[in-house]
């Protein structure tokens, strides 16, 4: 997994939201101000700036630029080099994924025996989706890996709740301070840690029992809460805010329960634009439909569809097991439970962007999948052990495009924009290996670009026109096509793929077509 997630950060370019954390987690460093990337929660960049903090990344921050901006300017000028910035943020992160899948092992052990950390963590550690956003300088994974720690941490009160409290108040805060949208699973685990408490203590009375659990749970929220702060003390030891223009304002409970976080101001007007976005109307692709409203199906079917199938099979067999198996179904509340109120949540946002917001399914439920070990049927555990190799194999076989992958069932990596776009499988990631392709293979030749993030593209030494500018009959050459491009082409593009031939692809996510000239 180290390895994999290695050479994909090295080859990769900048996606799309790379550019404002870095921005942001440099902004840190230098000018210890909060003011960039508000709605997003520091500790996520502040991992990042473990890195950046060797780079010596120059930035220009000044008032008239924004988040935006200032990510194209630190990755793109003062001589930089983007690759290189991308690296130094992208390895803590790496780091960090490794760390999490040592704690997938330990939930999974604790819970099973080592037989079932092992198959845990083989499916962790084989998830495309969490190689993916594991090498990228972003927020999802490290959210989702909190919220397991949190999880796993909650479990180990049962037995010592006192020893454990601090460390899961830890964790637990780690969450909402990476990424907003965990806060909807903080009641759970915070109940889960009274829940935890209680069990621990059986030989108390009802009472002292009940003011135990209680006092376990308000020591993990006071824990966690604190947590927060320090993340954005951080930052600024002097909590200078100004909230940025254009602030919604939210009416109704929710903004209710927004005003009474018991956070920084920082924290809950980042809240106040995240809710914001989910107000608006975006649109989504899905299995070949381009549509203009949010589906709240969309966030199962693109799990469907980029997770291995022996992965689903041994989800879906630990889920049942663990329901079933008497011993087991205490572990249930604490990896099922999370789960379901991260997913029903996450399928309620109105961005069908991505498998990244549902990322914490494949880290929680490489834990629900290893019960499928305390059957002591011989020929379960052999059908298990045969489904993790069919995983491995479909993981390596997609080797090193892990961000396009989908699985056997739908074609493969090669087929993925067919069913889904944006980060699903086109994020910016191969505008880099498009340079190296175009110089080993095609120096010289006229090219032409049909790119989201074309702006870019002459840094990477991408000399390419845009057959958009000019009328299709003088395009000839050369044509780069992101695959997003491909799901409602407008009739120039159409019009010179149809004369053209598709002669190679860059990581599954840009196709080249050579164009002959209109004779």
């Amino acid at each position: 997994m180290a390895f994999v997630m290695v050479t994909a950060a090295r080859q990769q370019s900048q996606t799309a939201d790379e550019g404002v954390y870095i921005a942001a987690a440099v902004v840190y460093l230098r000018h210890h101000e909060l003011r960039y990337n508000p709605e997003h929660p520091p500790l996520a960049k502040l991992v990042m700036a473990a890195g950046l903090a060797f780079a010596d990344a120059r930035i220009d921050a000044g008032p008239d630029k924004n988040q935006y901006q200032a990510g194209t300017d630190v990755l793109y000028e003062h001589g930089n080099g983007a690759q290189r910035i991308l690296w130094y943020a992208r390895l803590p992160m790496i780091v960090l994924t490794l760390l999490f899948g040592l704690m997938v092992f330990a939930f999974a052990r604790d819970i099973t025996g080592s037989g079932g950390g092992l198959l845990a963590l083989a499916l962790y550690a084989f998830s495309p989706d969490v190689i993916t956003y594991g090498s990228l300088a972003g927020v999802d994974l490290p959210a989702a890996g909190f919220v397991l720690a949190a999880a796993w941490l909650v479990w180990r009160m049962r037995r010592h709740p006192w020893a454990y409290l601090a460390p899961a108040g830890l964790v637990l805060g780690a969450a909402p301070a990476t990424k907003m949208n965990t806060l909807v699973v903080v009641p759970v685990l915070l109940l889960l840690a009274a829940v935890s408490a209680w069990h621990a203590q059986p030989g108390l009375r009802r009472v002292p029992r009940l003011l135990t659990a209680v006092a376990a749970m308000m020591g993990v929220g006071a824990v966690a809460v604190a947590t927060v702060w320090l993340t954005y003390l951080i930052v600024d030891p002097r909590l200078h805010w100004t909230a940025p223009p254009g602030v919604p304002v939210i009416h109704g409970t929710v903004g209710h329960l927004v005003d009474w976080l018991p956070f920084p101001p920082a924290y809950a007007d980042g809240l106040r634009i995240q809710l914001g976005l989910e107000d608006q109307t975006w649109g989504g692709f899905l299995l070949g439909d381009t549509y203009s409203r949010h589906r709240w199906y969309y966030l199962p079917a693109a799990l469907l569809i980029k997770t291995p199938l022996g992965m689903l099979a041994l989800w879906l067999a630990g889920i049942v097991t663990m329901l079933t198996v008497r011993r087991l179904r205490p572990a249930a509340l604490y990896v099922l439970l999370p789960t379901v109120v991260l997913l029903v949540a996450a399928m309620q946002g109105s961005r069908d962007w991505g498998v990244r917001y549902a990322i914490f399914v494949p880290v929680l439920l490489a834990v629900a999948a290893a019960a499928v070990t305390a059957v002591r049927w011989r020929w379960v555990q052999a059908v298990a052990v045969l489904l993790v190799a069919f995983v491995a194999v479909s993981s390596v076989r997609a080797f090193p495009y892990y961000l396009p992958y989908s699985n056997e069932a739908f074609g493969g990596p090669a087929k993925t924009y067919l069913r889904l776009g944006s980060s699903n499988v086109d994020w910016y990631q191969d505008l880099y290996r498009l340079a190296l392709r175009l110089q080993e293979r095609y120096p010289g030749e006229r090219v032409w670009l049909v790119h989201r993030n074309r702006a870019m593209a002459g840094y990477y030494g991408i000399d390419a026109g845009d057959p958009l500018k000019v009328p299709p009959s003088e395009v000839s050459g050369l044509l780069a096509i992101s695959v997003t491009q491909l799901s409602n082409p407008k009739p120039e593009i159409r019009e010179l793929i149809a004369r053209g031939v598709r002669i190679d692809q860059v990581g599954h996510s840009i196709f080249i077509y050579r164009v002959p000239p209109v004779s």
